[in-house]
C-alpha cells in the first residue's frame, strides 16, 4: 500500500504538481492538509496524475476542490493524465461541488432607506390587493353555491364546524371564566375605594358582552383554527395536492376554503355567546366571594342596567371577525411555496395578521356604534 505524495516540480516553464501513490479514502485525512497548503506563485499550474496508482471519489474530491480553489484565485489549472477515466471522475466531482455565492452587503444611506420603505409599502399594497381578490373568489363561489345548492359539501362543512366550534368550547369556557374573575376582582378593588362595589356588575356585563367576550374568543380561534387552516391547506399545496385537484376538475377554493369559512362564520357567534355566559358566571362568582353580591342580586342588576344592545353588538361583530380569520388563514395557505419551512412561516404570519385585523375591525366597530349612540 503506497501512501499518496505531493511534489511541485518547478524545473519547467510551468510548475507541475505531481500526485503519486494511492489517493483513496484511507489516506484522505493524512494528505488533505498538503492539498490545502498548495498555492503556486504563478498563474498557471499543471497537475500530473500519471503517478497515481489508485483514485477513488474522495481523492477526486481533493483534486477537484484544489482545482476550484485555484481557479477562483485566478490560476489556470491543467490536468495531465493519460487515463481519461480519472479525468472524467474529477470533472464529475467538480461539477457536483456546491456553488456558494457570498451574500451581498445591504446598501446603506438615506436613499436605500427611503427605497426600502417604498418597497415595503408597495409590498403591503400588493398583499392587500391579493387578499381582496381572494375574498372576491370566495364570495363568487358562495354565490354560485347559493344558486346551485347541490354544490355544497355538507360533510366537509359539518366536519369543520365540529373542529372549529365543538372542540374549541373547553378552552373558550376556561378563558372567559378566568377573564370574568379577573374583571370582578380588579373592579372590586377599585370601586371599593368609592363605596360603589355594586357597580361591578355593570362593569363586568358591559365589558364582557360588548367587547372582551367576542374579542378574546376571536383571538383564541385565530390562534387555534386559523393556524390549522393555514397549516393543512399549505401542506397540501407543498405536496402538490391542490394541483392534482385542479387536474381532476375540482376547485380548491370550493372544496377546501369555502367550507372552512362558512363553518367559522357559523360557529364563532356560538362560541362568543358561550364565552359571554362563562365570563358572566366567573364575574358573578368572584363578586359573591369578594363583595358579597349574591347571585340573585347580580342577576337583578344585570337585568335592570344592562341593555340588550350590549349583547347584540358583540354578536354582530362575530361573523365579521370569523370571516376575517378564515379568509386570512386560507389566503396565507395559498401563498405557501416550496417547503415545510414556508408552511411554518405563513402559519405564523396568518395568526399575526388575523389578530391584527380583528383588533382593527373591533376598533372600527367601536367608533361606528359610538357614532350611532348605541
Amino acid at each position: 500500500m503506497t501512501a499518496p505524495t505531493l511534489r511541485i516540480d518547478e524545473s519547467k516553464d510551468v510548475p507541475v504538481l505531481q500526485v503519486a501513490g494511492r489517493l483513496v479514502i484511507e489516506y484522505l485525512e493524512a494528505i488533505e492538509p498538503a492539498f490545502r497548503k498548495t498555492t503556486p506563485d504563478t498563474k498557471t499550474l499543471r497537475i500530473d496524475l500519471d503517478g497515481l496508482e489508485a483514485l477513488d471519489t474522495s481523492g477526486a474530491w481533493l483534486i477537484a476542490t484544489l482545482k476550484t480553489r485555484l481557479e477562483a484565485q485566478g490560476v489556470s489549472v491543467e490536468l495531465i493524465d493519460t487515463s481519461s477515466n480519472r479525468t472524467a471522475l474529477i470533472d464529475t466531482v467538480q461539477e457536483a461541488l456546491p456553488k456558494e455565492d457570498g451574500a451581498e452587503a445591504p446598501p446603506r444611506g438615506l436613499i436605500p432607506w427611503v427605497a426600502g420603505i417604498g418597497a415595503a409599502t408597495a409590498g403591503i399594497g400588493a398583499s392587500a390587493m391579493s387578499l381582496v381578490s381572494f375574498l372576491g373568489e370566495i364570495l363568487s363561489r358562495f354565490a354560485y353555491g347559493v344558486v346551485r345548492p347541490r354544490r355544497w359539501r355538507t360533510a366537509a362543512l359539518v366536519s369543520q364546524m365540529e373542529e372549529t366550534g365543538f372542540h374549541a368550547i373547553p378552552i373558550v369556557i376556561l378563558m372567559s371564566f378566568l377573564i370574568g374573575i379577573v374583571l370582578a376582582f380588579q373592579g372590586a378593588s377599585q370601586l371599593r375605594q368609592f363605596g360603589a362595589e355594586v357597580f361591578v356588575v355593570d362593569l363586568i356585563a358591559i365589558s364582557i358582552l360588548r367587547e372582551l367576550g367576542i374579542l378574546l374568543t376571536s383571538i383564541i380561534v385565530a390562534g387555534r383554527s386559523g393556524s390549522a387552516f393555514t397549516a393543512s391547506i399549505g401542506s397540501m399545496k407543498v405536496r402538490e395536492e391542490l394541483d392534482a385537484m385542479r387536474t381532476l376538475g375540482l376547485d380548491p377554493i370550493e372544496v377546501l376554503v369555502l367550507p372552512r369559512v362558512i363553518a367559522l362564520v357559523i360557529m364563532l357567534p356560538i362560541l362568543g355567546f358561550i364565552a359571554n355566559v362563562s365570563g358572566l358566571f366567573g364575574g358573578a362568582l368572584m363578586s359573591w366571594i369578594e363583595l358579597g353580591v349574591s347571585p340573585s342580586m347580580f342577576i337583578t342588576r344585570l337585568q335592570e342596567n344592562t341593555d340588550i344592545w350590549h349583547l347584540a353588538i358583540g354578536m354582530i361583530k362575530a361573523p365579521f371577525f370569523a370571516a376575517i380569520i378564515a379568509t386570512v388563514a386560507c389566503w396565507q395557505a395559498m401563498q405557501v411555496q416550496g417547503s415545510a419551512d414556508s408552511v411554518g412561516r405563513h402559519t405564523t404570519t396568518s395568526v399575526v395578521q388575523a389578530i391584527f385585523l380583528v383588533i382593527v375591525a373591533d376598533a372600527v366597530f367601536s367608533i361606528f356604534f359610538s357614532e350611532l349612540g348605541v
